[in-house]
């Protein structure tokens, strides 16, 4: 039996939970959760920097030197506004909510996800300055007396996490994303096939690549920018994808709640853990149709470029 009309917060509800549950390099940056109060686009916010503290030799003559417990803060602006509006009918909106959400909402948040996730990657892509990975194909003994991988080797992370470490940064927390190409030429390794070697074949997300692997948890993303036949890519050469390995507090993704539109038919916000977005639910006189309109408001930004390097390269077959 169906439901009556669903309501904009039973849509946004719903929304929140399968934006939640699909997305996933969110999940794996610094994120802010002060402020819960409506923004617009543009606006400037100040996010939390990690505190960091530095042990020291005690001396008992000198006494104890009291660090600042006090977060510093960094600005950001809120300058993406990702939108996924659709046309519905009286019948879909008195679907239950399951099946609304398979017909309308996981399309739509997918979509939203997508965009969020490239704009984080595209944020890295212009910030991040180290990079690991030869600038010309390595063979594999060469890599392997000298060190030195190709991009599409996984070793190359044995690589990556050294610059990381030499930067002190924490060996917990840190993860690698790479595109399908990459994550295809790894996942043939040896080493990848034969699981049961590396510990437990279960991902957290369907993303991931499996279990931790040079100090990294790896992910596969189709956010990763595909390579180009033609023309130049944003980063590297335009034939080949370029991935990331951070750690958590090298990135920063920050939402707000928009404002409830005044005179709109139906509205709601709804905001958990960092995450927010907004339905707005009305009569579009222009194209005489009911709309459903599902959107965030966010910013993107690298907080600490020291924590992250990219990992690029040629192609074997260049």
């Amino acid at each position: 039996m169906a439901n009556t009309i669903l309501t904009a917060e039973v849509i946004a509800e719903q929304a929140l939970a399968t934006l939640y549950e699909t997305i996933v390099m969110a999940n794996l940056v610094h994120r802010d959760y002060e402020g819960e109060f409506s923004r617009k686009v543009g606006d400037a916010i100040t996010i939390r920097r990690p505190l960091t503290f530095t042990a020291q030799e005690y001396v008992r003559a000198n006494g104890i030197n009291v660090q600042s417990g006090t977060q510093t803060g960094i600005p950001m602006t809120l300058n993406h506004f990702a939108d996924v509006s659709f046309a519905v009918t009286t019948e879909e909106l008195a679907l239950k909510i399951g099946d609304f959400d398979e017909t309308f909402l996981t399309p739509a948040m997918e979509a939203i996800v997508q965009k969020v996730e490239r704009d984080i990657v595209a944020q890295a892509y212009a910030d991040i300055v180290a990079e690991v990975g030869s600038a010309t194909y390595v063979a594999e003994d060469t890599a392997v007396a000298n060190g030195q991988y190709n991009y599409r080797d996984s070793r190359v992370l044995i690589e990556a996490g050294k610059v990381l470490t030499r930067k002190n940064v924490p060996t917990s927390q840190r993860y690698v994303i790479v595109g399908p190409d990459i994550a295809a030429a790894w996942k043939a390794e040896r080493t990848w096939r034969q699981a049961d070697k590396r510990g437990s074949t279960e991902g957290l997300t369907e993303a991931n690549l499996g279990p931790r692997v040079s100090g990294f948890t790896p992910y596969e993303s189709t956010n990763i920018p595909a390579p180009k036949a033609t023309g130049s890519q944003v980063v590297g050469d335009p034939t080949t994808e370029v991935g990331i390995a951070w750690h958590r507090d090298a990135l920063a993704l920050a939402t707000r709640p928009l404002p409830v539109p005044q005179g709109a038919k139906m509205a709601a916000v709804r905001s958990y853990k960092g995450l927010s977005v907004r339905v707005v639910y009305d009569y579009d006189m222009d194209t005489k149709e009911d709309v459903v309109s599902v959107d965030m408001l966010y910013g993107t930004k690298v907080i600490d470029p020291n924590r992250a390097v990219l990992i690029k390269g040629p192609d074997k077959t260049a």
